[in-house]
């Protein structure tokens, strides 16, 4: 049965920075490899893990509508075995990642039947992989419209502000309102320095929420980040590598 993850949070966060490492360290650490969904149209997860960018399900969506406009899409394939053969094609596989980026959002039009093909297509791969972990982009819209699959996870990103914990406690209510069925919801504290001040400690409790991690501020992410080097490559002297581990087992422990 295929475990789904999905991160979620404000922009500026850390969300995709933590993404890329829960991505390798649980590549590690499941059979076969581990599919990721880079659901923000920033698509900027490829760099993060050290993968080629691939395609986007976005881009291919325009193509195939600009075909079909032109009428050069044909008789000989229906539109499922077009997008099929397409966002398979699209995926960038690695030796332990297989990346999947949905790109940006529709453009002018109705994409409806479009959409619901696409939700269909990526949940049949979906099904092929253990494990699955989606990258969303600063609201949780992805989550819904791009597929229809539960969510065994939702880790709410939120850095060490009242703003980012507010923002999470919002997307937690949203999370309750969505078609997909969100089995369980979940906080990591990003960027911590030293202790976190009493009105802050206090508005995360009173968020009710589980706290899955605390993941200290890293000065080795900034300098990769400054580099354009790909995160995975932190060492074992790195504090927030370490926290995000922890976090690998406890998701594993939990089943």
């Amino acid at each position: 049965m295929t475990k789904t993850i999905a991160l979620a949070g404000k922009g500026g966060t850390g969300k995709t920075t933590l993404a890329a490492l829960l991505i390798h360290t649980l590549s590690q650490r499941v059979r076969g490899a581990l599919l990721a969904i880079d659901a923000d149209p920033a698509t900027n997860l490829h760099m993060a893990l050290g993968v080629p960018e691939p395609d986007t399900v976005g881009e291919i969506r325009e193509t195939m509508s600009e075909t079909a406009q032109a009428g050069q899409l044909g008789v000989s394939i229906s539109r499922h075995e077009y997008l099929n053969r397409e966002v398979r094609m699209a995926i960038e596989e690695g030796e332990r990642v297989d990346l999947l980026a949905m790109g940006r959002p529709e453009g002018q039009g109705c994409y409806c039947a479009v959409n619901h093909l696409l939700r269909q297509i990526v949940d049949d791969i979906g099904r092929t992989y253990e494990t699955i972990v989606i990258d969303n982009e600063a609201g949780m819209e992805h989550i819904s419209r791009r597929t229809t699959r539960d969510v065994d996870l939702l880790l709410l990103v939120t850095d060490p502000t009242l703003r980012g914990v507010r923002t999470a406690g919002e997307m937690a209510r949203l999370a309750e309102t969505l078609e997909v069925n969100v089995k369980r919801t979940e906080l990591i504290v990003n960027r911590v320095k030293g202790d976190m001040p009493q009105p802050l400690q206090d508005a995360i409790e009173g968020l009710n929420l589980e706290i899955a991690a605390i993941i200290p501020a890293d000065e080795n992410i900034n300098r990769l980040d400054a580099l354009g080097m790909p995160l995975i490559q932190l060492n074992g002297n790195s504090p927030a590598a370490e926290a995000v581990n922890q976090l690998a087992d406890r998701i594993l422990n939990e089943g």
